[in-house]
């Protein structure tokens, strides 16, 4: 009997995990878990695609890609935004070779198919009597927004977005979400398994130990029981800024059944500090309601793969995406009031600083934990106190693969 015959099954994998414990090697190692996890995971939940401000004139376009997928995101002539998948109807190359850009039609660079921006087949040469064009538009991609937040889904039937509008609404009016607009836009890619990368964000055990420049502004590094004192003197501050206590919690586990999972809370700074800068001092106009800084950082959630960070004068937005059992990618864009003025109003390389930092940090140590994870001598620890969302983000991601396989578009 073969080594790989031996291995137990992935059913008998998932109902042996020890909770509380990190994942077994072969969850991130085995291609066979990876593409389970496409049907019932990676292509099932809603992904960060970015900001409407971006697609701002009829026309102007942006290409996502999550693993296997690509995605044409566009805004039409109708001035409706639109998602398609960047797939060509007639042999399947890729329609679309440019990561933006602003155009009246995608013209297939294979055999010269052209689309409109509505996605409809308005042109293929040398076909035979009696093509019909109307049967070969562009797939449409499932696509939503969450007050000026661009999200697209690979599925026919993904999980609803209207719990997270309606009670996304107050906390995201605070910043005035829809009236931010990008900044800068940077993707980091990461030579480890995607799930590595998102419990690595999912934690600040690691904080005090791998981001000083980090660990010296935020109170989430200190164990839990040390943070009352400085969350009392934020929320001292919060009314007076323009800003209220709010806390959400519809994340991972706790997702409501058929919806997205979200989340949303508000951790203090440590006294003297301002927002997520070099020195902590503001980088750039206070956004939406707020009159002044009250020393708060916003968490907000969405799903499996997108994390947003507000500060009072900048949102920094995380998005994780697989590309492959052995690579992953996070793309992270910083948004800002959409009337302020780089140079004049903001520094973009202030702006980005911090997190750029602490990402290029980030990406070195999940790459020498993915060098661990893949040794004969790697066993799953048990987490620290400190790590309580990695291990319900862990209990999320086995309870979705133990789900009955859903319905997925190469069914229909």
């Amino acid at each position: 009997m073969s080594q790989e015959q031996k291995q137990p099954s992935i059913e008998a994998l998932i109902a042996e995990h020890e909770p509380g414990h990190a994942l077994d090697q072969r969850f991130y190692t085995d291609p066979a878990i990876f593409e389970l996890e496409l049907d019932r995971i990676i292509t099932r939940n809603w992904i960060l695609a970015g900001h409407v401000s971006e697609l701002a004139e009829p026309g102007d376009f942006k290409v996502v890609e999550v693993a296997r997928e690509s995605a044409i995101i566009v805004r039409g002539k109708d001035g409706s935004i639109r998602a398609f998948a960047n797939v060509c109807r007639h042999r399947g190359s890729l329609v679309c070779l440019e990561k933006s850009g602003n155009t009246r039609k995608f013209a297939c660079p294979y055999h010269g198919w052209t689309y409109d921006t509505d996605g409809r087949l308005i042109a293929a040469r040398s076909m035979p009597d009696g093509f019909d064009k109307s049967g070969y538009s562009l797939r449409p991609v499932s696509y939503g927004e969450i007050h000026g937040l661009m999200f697209v889904c690979f599925c026919d039937d993904p999980p609803s977005l209207d719990g997270a509008v309606r009670d996304l609404e107050e906390p995201m009016a605070l910043f005035d979400f829809p009236n931010l607009k990008v900044a800068a836009n940077k993707t980091y890619d990461i030579p480890a398994n995607w799930k590595l990368s998102i419990e690595n964000y999912q934690e600040c055990y690691h904080c005090a130990t791998a981001h000083p420049e980090y660990a010296r502004l935020h109170t989430l590094m200190l164990d839990p029981s040390k943070r009352p004192r400085v969350q009392k003197n934020m929320l001292a501050k919060m009314e007076a800024c323009g800003l209220r206590e709010i806390f959400i919690d519809y994340l991972d586990t706790k997702a409501r059944p058929g919806e997205i999972g979200y989340g949303y809370s508000r951790t203090a700074l440590f006294d003297g500090y301002l927002t997520g800068s070099r020195d902590g001092k503001p980088v750039a106009p206070l956004l939406g309601r707020l009159t002044a800084y009250d020393g708060g950082a916003s968490d907000f959630s969405f799903g499996a793969f997108s994390f947003l960070l507000a500060y009072s004068d900048h949102v920094v937005c995380y998005v994780f995406t697989p590309v492959d059992h052995l690579n992953s990618r996070c793309e992270i864009y910083w948004l800002v009031r959409n009337d302020a003025e780089a140079g004049r109003d903001y520094e973009v390389d202030e702006l980005t600083w911090l997190w750029d930092v602490t990402t290029q940090a980030d990406k070195t140590i999940i790459v020498n934990n993915w060098k661990g994870v893949r040794s004969r001598y790697y066993t799953p620890g048990p987490f620290s106190e400190m790590e309580r969302a990695e291990r319900i983000y862990v209990e999320w991601i086995l309870q979705e693969l133990a789900r009955p396989r859903p319905r997925t578009v190469q069914d229909a």
